[in-house]
Formats: C-alpha cells, structure tokens, sequence
C-alpha cells in the first residue's frame, strides 16, 4: 500500500500569500509561497523533489486545483529554491516556469547544475537532499525581462532583476499590494531568531556568484519600491524593511572585508567562519535573542558554511580578475 501523502505545514498570509514549509534539511528553513487571486495561483519557488508532496498537500488545503496555477515563479535556480520545479510542473497542466535567461538552460537540461552542487556538498549529501532533477521542457518556461509585468487573473507582478546573490535571481514585486518575493536578494530570516525588535535577517553570500557591490545595488532596488513586506524563503513574511536593508547592507560589507582579512590564512575557511559566527552572534544578542548560543550556531550552521564557501569563491575570482 503507498505510503499517504505529507502533509503540508501552511501559515495564510495576508493578500492571498500562503507560505508552504518545503521541509528542506529541517522545518522552519525553508517556504515556497502561494499567490492566490481571482480562482487563479501561482508558487513563488518550490524547494526540492522531496517538497513536491507537500506542495501539493497544501493546493488542496487551499482548495486550489492544480490545473488552477497559472505560473512557477522561481527567483534563481539554486535547488533548494528550483530543484522540485520539473517535477511539480508535471502535475500542474496550466502553469508555466518562469526563469531568468541565465538560469533557464540549467533547468531544461540540468547536468551542470548537478554537478556544481556536487561540488558543494558531496555526492552523497547531493543525493539525499535533491534526488534526481527532472527537466523543465523549455516551451514551458517564460524567460523574465527586467521590469516586466505578468498578469495574474488581473494582479500585476513586475519582475525585477537582482544580481548579487547570484548573476540568475530576480525578484518579484506585488504591485498593488506593497509585497516583494526576495528569493535570497533579501537575506534569510528565521523565526526562532525574532525578537521584540522584529526579525533578525542575515546576508546569504552562497557560491558561486555572490558579489557584495551587486548585492548592496539590488537591496537598494528593492527598497526603492517602499515594500511593506517581504516574503523571503528563508524563512517567510518579514516587516521594518528600512531597517533590515540597513542592517544587511553593514553585514555584506563586513563580510567581504572580514574575507579580505583572512585572503592569505594558511586555513581561510576556518577564520572566516570562525569571525563570521562572532560577528552573529553578536550581532544577535544586540538584536534581543536570549536562546543559547549552541542553539544560535546549530540554527546558523548551514548559513555560516555555505557562506564562507561563497566569500572564498567571491575572493578567489577577484584575485584571477586582478591577475
């Protein structure tokens, strides 16, 4: 007998936004959102081909038809944002993907991009996180144009190009409503982590194109629409943009100086991660956070990883530049 479906977790948003835990490494990292308006949908990101179930779980929560979702918006091609997206858009007839042109060929045929995650996390780690890609036919995607508009059963959502994370993001701007789908332009978030302060968000700087001045620029875009919320996905609906786009443009440019510092270290790794966990930890006692600090660090430890690996790649492409 197969095994019943997981259920999705979901938290209603305001302004038809649904937030779906993906269920990615563990719950509250990771949430694709649903847009719902008019009887029409569409996901913003997917998570993995493990996420797929609860995606689905969560339309028929919603009472949302598959047939119902209009377009898979995915704001880079990062797997724990696109990886379930081929296999998702088989059981959605109607939706198309909509991709940045730099990401679309990885999607349609995705050896490279197997392979470059590969290189980040192992092929055993890779296998068990992500499974086997399915390819996303290429007359089912729409490649976004900077500051186009898409139209959801009369809802206008502008598509904004946003480099920094990685050269393929964008983002996608809820017109009327004042809400931004920041993909990881924005940073992540993650609940356990609030305080009466509100949300303390940290940079994401993951390989292999991260570039602070091109990071600073976007976040400054995106502000630029005085946005009420923004719905990262990791991990969901954040407020006191101001102040956020603040605190993330300090931490970007520490980062990368702090990555500067350590540029000719015998072990680089190790003292960028090791200053980097100073520097949140710090920076998350200043913010209110009272939880102790093992359980600081094992909330960040993927991030602190994953973002040093992204700086020394950042480091080692200025240094073949300069050469």
């Amino acid at each position: 007998m197969a095994g019943a479906m997981p259920q999705a977790t979901v938290i209603r948003h305001p302004d038809g936004i649904t937030a779906v835990d993906t269920d990615y490494i563990r719950p509250g990292l990771a949430a694709a959102h649903v847009i719902e308006h008019a009887g029409r949908a569409a996901f913003v990101d997917v998570g993995t081909n493990h996420s797929v179930p609860r995606l689905l779980d969560a339309l028929e929560q919603l009472g949302i038809a598959p047939s119902a979702v209009d377009f898979v918006f995915l704001t880079h091609v990062h797997l724990d944002h696109a990886g379930g997206a081929g296999a998702l858009l088989r059981e959605l007839p109607n939706a198309r993907a909509v991709v940045h042109p730099r990401g679309a060929p990885h999607l349609a045929e995705p050896s490279k991009l197997i392979a470059a995650s590969i290189a980040v996390y192992g092929e055993a780690l890779y296998r068990s996180l992500y499974g086997d890609l399915v390819p996303v036919p290429r007359e089912r995607m729409i490649l976004m144009q900077d500051e186009a508009r898409i139209d959801l059963a009369g809802r206008e959502l502008r598509l904004l190009n946003t480099p920094g994370h990685a050269l393929h993001h964008y983002c996608i701007l809820d017109v009327a409503r004042a809400n931004v789908f920041t993909g990881d332009t924005l940073g992540l978030s993650y609940r356990e982590l609030d305080t009466a302060a509100g949300a303390l968000v940290l940079p994401t700087t993951t390989p292999t194109q991260f570039d602070p001045e091109q990071l600073v620029a976007s976040i400054r875009r995106l502000l630029a629409y005085s946005p009420q919320a923004a719905y990262l996905m990791h991990y969901s609906r954040v407020t006191g943009l101001a102040r956020i786009a603040e605190s993330l443009e300090t931490q970007i440019r520490d980062l990368a100086s702090m990555a500067r510092r350590h540029a000719n270290d015998a072990d680089r790794d190790a003292g960028i991660r090791a200053e980097m966990q100073t520097m949140w930890l710090a920076l998350a006692r200043r913010h209110g956070v009272t939880l102790p600090e093992a359980r600081i660090v094992e909330l960040l430890d993927k991030d602190l990883e994953l973002n040093t690996q992204g700086l020394l790649a950042w480091l080692d492409r200025a240094s073949r530049v300069s050469g």
